[in-house]
């Protein structure tokens, strides 16, 4: 039905655009859209740009952030000598969610894929070891997804910091809680029994 109507059309290519969005998911959107109020649809189209517009890059640790600093590295009571070493800001927004973690962190903005020419220079390696320098920090945590391209990622930063007197580690993962061993694939029952602990 949407490809009779121009405007549904174009509408439901724009959510297509959306990373994860599927042609159905893209029309139940769309048709979504379609039942907002002018005002709703107003507020809606609004928030995009105002995001858009607003939100930028910290200039230290590279998270999102609508103000000069985020709020991680405006705040005076988190723990400077650690650093949390993540691939995107989401990663940030789900360690957060925990309330345990209290240091600061690093947003890569990606992993190194060379099957996708992304190599350590398209990442935010650089700025990384720029914030190690003056020796504040004593722990850098990996914590790049468990993919080939996060495990590349970390083994290739933990390699960068070997010369340097940096404690370095990296999250531990493995099975899931409320999942079963059964659909556990080799590599995460591996680091279950690797990352095991006194109880």
């Amino acid at each position: 039905m949407a490809e009779f109507i121009e405007p549904l059309e174009e509408l439901v290519e724009q959510f297509r655009r959306l990373e994860g969005i599927g042609r159905k998911t893209a029309v139940r959107l769309a048709f979504s859209v379609l039942n907002f109020t002018e005002e709703q649809a107003a507020d809606f189209a609004s928030a995009i740009l105002n995001a858009k517009t607003n939100i930028h890059l910290c200039p230290v640790c590279q998270n999102i952030s609508a103000g000069d600093l985020c709020p991680v590295c405006a705040s005076s009571s988190r723990d400077t000598s650690t650093i949390c070493v993540v691939e995107d800001p989401r990663a940030v927004m789900a360690i957060e969610k925990v309330k345990e973690y209290r240091g600061l962190y690093h947003v890569l903005h990606g992993a190194i894929s060379p099957m996708k020419g992304i190599g350590p220079d398209r990442l935010k390696i650089k700025e990384l070891m720029e914030r190690l320098t003056d020796g504040t920090v004593k722990e850098v945590i990996l914590a790049t997804n468990p993919t080939v391209e996060g495990e590349a990622t970390a083994m290739y930063i933990s390699r960068l910091l070997r010369s340097q007197d940096i404690k370095v580690t990296r999250i531990a993962n493995g099975v899931p809680v409320g999942g079963d061993l059964e659909y556990a694939d080799e590599v995460t029952l591996f680091r279950a029994l690797q990352g095991r602990i006194d109880i």
